[in-house]
């Protein structure tokens, strides 16, 4: 499958205006928490044509206890309303400047849950992370004198800022806020989910789905279709929406990202599904000189 990201231009040059989409770093539709308890990224990363469409306020149920039974209270704030506090805590989580400026929009849980719920699909999650647009085009280098093309690596630098905001988060403190959020993570989830999933079963999911991303040892080799530029290694043609997005950020990234995935996912006791024959193991290199890394 073509990803829509990639747009043919010749080696070295860059995008015209019109190729794709302007990159400047949007603050449209952000999804905050998702940088506060990482998913990436997650990821990947990557991002954005369309906004996402406000979904309807709906209130809040926390759950109390009760002689050790879970008992609805009346409800004390909807999702919008709470994205102050989700602000408040997630700004502790790091001293980069630029996590505060991704805080500032609205419906901050909601944004992150439908992310998640989207990676773990394996579906883009750009319409809920347009803040993390990059800026720049997409651009291919000359591989060799056949005609043959890679990534470049400027294309990569454009998700530099991503992956250190990201790689500078507290793995405790994320785990902490996290479960002071859950019950409005749970209810956001609940607007979405099929009766009796787990919103920690489709985390886990999330992230075991990009620490299946590989990362090649070289320049990754892609070649035009059309408008497009797709990859050459049918390997990685064939990963999904989501996992093709962290792909794109580059070898450098992609270690960093997978690295806070595997603290964070600690912190929070997610479940670690085992990888399937189809997905290789966490930081496994594609073999053969047509994909080199990003």
């Amino acid at each position: 499958m073509s990803d829509p990201n990639f747009v043919n231009q010749p080696p070295g040059v860059p995008p015209p205006p019109d190729a794709e989409p302007p990159k400047a770093p949007s603050r449209g539709k952000v999804l905050g928490i998702l940088i506060a308890v990482m998913v990436l990224g997650l990821v990947g990363s990557y991002f954005g044509l369309k906004r996402q469409s406000e979904a309807v306020p709906a209130a809040v149920v926390p759950a109390v206890a009760d002689a050790g039974v879970a008992a609805p209270a009346p409800p004390e704030v909807s999702l919008p309303e709470s994205d102050g506090r989700v602000r408040e805590l997630a700004r502790k989580l790091s001293v980069d400047p630029e996590l505060a400026r991704w805080l500032e929009e609205r419906d901050l849980t909601r944004r992150f849950t439908s992310s998640v719920n989207s990676i773990a699909e394996g579906e883009s999650p750009r319409p809920s992370l347009l803040f993390m647009a990059p800026p720049g085009g997409f651009e291919v280098t000359a591989l060799g004198s056949e005609g043959r093309t890679a990534i470049a690596p400027a294309s990569y630098a454009r998700y530099d800022l991503v992956a250190r905001v990201l790689g500078s988060l507290d793995a405790s403190g994320a785990a902490l806020v996290y479960r002071e959020l859950k019950p409005l993570i749970d209810q956001a989830y609940g607007e979405i989910a099929p009766p009796g999933q787990r919103f920690e079963d489709t985390f886990g999911r999330a992230v075991q789905h990009l620490l299946a991303v590989p990362v090649s040892p070289g320049p990754v080799e892609v070649e035009s279709k059309g408008a497009l530029y797709v990859y050459t290694a049918p390997e990685l043609e064939g990963l999904s929406r989501a996992q093709k997005h962290l792909l794109r950020m580059g070898p450098g990234n992609i270690r960093i990202i997978q690295a806070k995935l595997r603290e964070m996912r600690k912190a929070l006791g997610l479940p670690s599904p085992e990888p399937t024959a189809a997905e290789p193991l966490p930081d496994q290199v594609v073999p053969g000189e047509s994909q080199t890394g990003q």
